[in-house]
């Protein structure tokens, strides 16, 4: 994995800092040091400490940074919704992995103090909220829908063959939590021209789906010196993705469609 970045917007304060003790009898002590930025309210990031007793507190992440949220500090600014690792809402950095809050469970990450970041190098919003504006219009400049000039059977729908939905089943349980461009080098470096693994893996989606008929205009879209070609293969991205997906070897297939039309 390649060093972990802070977010674009952060240089953090260390003595700023505030720390929250554990209730008093408290038996299984665990510190969650996390990263409280407010851009609006002025000042420096600063990383504040809550000590929890784990025994009062559920297995994840999530429901540790709720327990903060609801009754230590209710100034702090998180997404979530799904709690089951479907909707990628609660994507950050936990101990320095890209991950989802909802499915890493405290106990998986050791003995430790446990730190929680937002997704690097992404301008903060506040606390571990990240503008995933850029990110969300590179998903939708892979025109991620079905392309066709023919027209739909007049008393069906567009019917695939059980082998060709195979290919595009892993590609479409992508849930655009952004794990894997965020923890990708080529697209902290190159954000604004590369799109980075998760556009590239849903534009691969739609150029494998046997129904789609644009297949020659997603391949021109993609074949640029840096919205495919700034991929080097180091696989952050699969290491990253919580739904174990590989976007590298899609944006691989991609090259490969390429090179192989020049012929």
């Amino acid at each position: 994995m390649a060093e972990f970045r802070l977010p674009a917007n952060s240089r953090i304060d260390t003595r700023a800092g505030k720390h929250y003790p554990a209730p008093a009898g408290a038996k299984q002590v665990r510190v969650f040091r996390v990263y409280r930025f407010d851009p609006a309210a002025g000042g420096r990031p600063r990383v504040d400490s809550y000590a929890l007793d784990m025994e009062q507190c559920g297995p994840m992440v999530l429901d540790a940074l709720l327990k903060i949220k609801n009754e230590v500090d209710a100034t702090l600014s998180l997404r979530r919704s799904c709690r089951e690792g479907i909707c990628g809402s609660c994507a950050m950095n936990i101990n320095g992995v890209n991950t989802l809050a909802c499915t890493r469970s405290c106990a998986e990450l050791g003995s430790g103090d446990i730190r929680i970041y937002p997704l690097p190098h992404q301008p903060v919003l506040k606390d571990l909220v990240t503008d995933l504006s850029d990110f969300y219009a590179q998903y939708a400049a892979v025109k991620p829908w079905l392309k066709t000039r023919t027209p739909p059977p007049p008393d069906r729908e567009r019917l695939q063959a059980k082998d060709d939905q195979l290919k595009i089943d892993r590609p479409s349980a992508c849930i655009l939590c952004a794990c894997c461009s965020t923890s990708c080098p080529s697209y902290w470096w190159n954000s604004e021209r590369y799109l980075g693994p998760a556009a590239l893996l849903a534009a691969y989606r739609w150029i494998i789906d046997s129904r789609d008929e644009a297949t020659g205009e997603r391949l021109d879209m993609v074949e640029d010196a840096f919205r495919l070609y700034r991929c080097h293969t180091i696989m952050n991205c699969a290491e990253a993705c919580p739904k174990d997906l590989n976007p590298a070897r899609a944006i691989g297939h991609i090259k490969q469609m390429l090179a192989e039309r020049q012929h």
